[in-house]
């Protein structure tokens, strides 16, 4: 399949798809930069959003509302402070109310979770 016919019919406006199509060895070397940045942050949310969500909705806290996953609250509570290894820890172990994800979810989704976590901190939440 010619390159510009792979963008015409695989582009997608919101997450480009970019893992799968390298898998199908379709990328070409300009599309470099979506192959490293957006599947993470599209499994971290979708990851997020299945197993994070219920409790952190917009990055929020329904159990104990000053510690949220704003950037503040991160710096503030988070042990180690706001960084992807922080936010690993406390979701594979968990901590007070929240339980530990360390034994339902592969190290690869809390990684992707983590990411998406401190990218919608620095970025402001919706």
């Amino acid at each position: 399949m010619l390159i510009s016919n792979f963008l015409f019919t695989s582009f997608k406006p919101f997450v480009f798809d970019c893992h799968k199509q390298v898998a199908k060895g379709a990328a070409a070397a300009g599309l470099a930069s979506c192959l490293v940045a957006a599947p993470a942050f599209a499994d971290g949310e979708a990851v997020f959003d299945g197993n994070c969500a219920a409790c952190h909705a917009g990055g929020q806290n329904v159990i104990m509302p000053e510690k949220t996953l704003e950037k503040e609250a991160l710096d503030q509570y988070l042990a180690g402070g706001r960084s992807e290894e922080s936010v690993i820890t406390q979701v594979t172990n968990g901590k007070a109310a929240m339980p530990a994800f360390g034994k339902r979810l592969p190290d690869s989704d809390i990684a992707d979770i983590a990411a998406y976590v401190i990218e919608k901190s620095e970025a402001g939440w919706d």
